[in-house]
Order: C-alpha cells, then structure tokens, then sequence
C-alpha cells in the first residue's frame, strides 16, 4: 500500500516521502497516529506542488545542515564514565551523553539525530554518527575513558 509520510519515521521513510508498507502497519499504525496519509492520484498531486513551492526552502535547510556538518568535522569528543578495575563501565554511553558533550562544544543537536553503531561497555575509541538532514550525516569520533 502506497503512503505519503506527513513526518519523519525513524528506519522507515522521512516527511513527503511516497513509500510501500504493509496494508497492516498502513492502516492500524501509520495513519491512525497521523504519521501517513494514503497516496491517492489526487494527494500525490497536491504533495508535487507543495514540494515545487517548497524546493528553495527546503535546499536552504540542506546548505544550513552541511554547514553545520563542516563544522563539526574535527570535532573530538572524551566522555568520562564510571568504571570497574577492568576498564568495563558502570552502565553504557547513550547518544545523551554524546548530546551533552557536542552541547560543551557548542554544537545543538538532538539526541534522537545521534546514533551509535555499537554498544559502548568499555573504555576505547567509538564513532557516533550524527544524522543532520537526510542527505548530510557527520561521524564524530569519542573517545571514553575512566573517571
């Protein structure tokens, strides 16, 4: 079943996006939280000139995004954590905590557009991956270490 995404759905499409999904997760999921909408011929037309009026908007947040991303390039970042004699940590490191350490740096971003790739159980060297626009992401190396 064809749908047009009304917003951003992590691992499945972002906004204005015409996508195929199962008639289930269509119908009991995606459009009854307002996330989709069905493509219809006539949608699918409106959506079309929303885009074409929309297009210098939306190429103005993409230069703005990679701006961003030139700029958070050479970035580091040392996140401390508590940690056993072993070098194993109390816990793990979240994208919060990446949040919070961009964020001393001076770099806003959202914790939900920061992903890591593997679990972070112990001191070492990680790459975090931030998303900033669907066709601008930035890996940011960190490195932890014991507190």
């Amino acid at each position: 079943m064809e749908v047009i995404l009304k917003e951003d759905v992590t691992n499945l499409g972002y906004k204005d996006e015409v996508i195929n999904v199962k008639r289930g997760y269509a119908r009991n999921y995606l459009i009854p939280q307002g996330k989709a909408v069905i493509a219809t011929e006539s949608s699918k037309k409106v959506l079309a000139e929303n885009l074409r009026q929309r297009a210098h908007k939306i190429e103005q947040i993409k230069n703005d995004a990679q701006a961003l991303a030139d700029k958070m390039e050479g970035v580091t970042l040392t996140i401390g954590a508590k940690t056993s004699t072993t070098g194993t940590i109390f816990g793990s490191v979240t994208n919060i905590q990446i949040a919070d350490a961009l964020k001393e740096k001076g770099f806003e971003v959202e914790r939900k557009l920061i992903t890591i790739k593997d679990q972070v159980k112990e001191v070492g060297n990680y790459n975090a991956i931030v998303k900033l626009h669907k066709e601008v992401s930035v890996v940011i190396p960190f490195e932890v270490v014991a507190e």
